[in-house]
């Protein structure tokens, strides 16, 4: 069956991330790597409000039959080279990390519509909690 891959941060799992998750579940076996708190504090500027572990948990309790592991601190490749994906789905506004290209990756990817972005996208659910 083919191995679907999908990255990200995932705070506070929401309708958005299950949305791009069931999506990558319609399409073969789910696989999934979370961002390393380090690595969010670099690209996004600030620290997740749930730790690594917690978003990790979070993700193995709601999709059991997922394979989760958390990235690399160093090398945002090295999990997916060891993961052997044949389709990284993206979210609708997901960049891939700094210095990595699509010509980089070991396989195709594509990208997801929106799920009412309006409503749940992340930076805005972040904005909710802080008030």
């Amino acid at each position: 069956m083919m191995r679907v891959l999908v990255t990200g941060t995932f705070d506070h799992l929401h309708p958005g991330h299950m949305f791009l998750l069931q999506e990558a579940m319609k399409r073969g076996v789910l696989c999934v790597i979370v961002a390393r708190d380090q690595n969010v504090l670099r690209i996004k500027g600030h620290t997740p409000a749930q730790s690594e572990e917690e978003r990790r948990r979070a993700i193995e309790e709601t999709f059991s039959d997922a394979h989760v592991v958390l990235g690399d601190p160093e090398d945002f490749l090295k999990p997916v080279l060891d993961i052997h994906p044949d389709l990284i789905l993206l979210g609708y506004d997901q960049q891939l990390p700094p210095g990595v290209t699509e010509a980089d990756l070991p396989c195709p990817t594509e990208r997801i519509g929106a799920f009412k972005p309006e409503k749940y996208k992340s930076s805005l659910q972040n904005n909710e909690s802080m008030l």
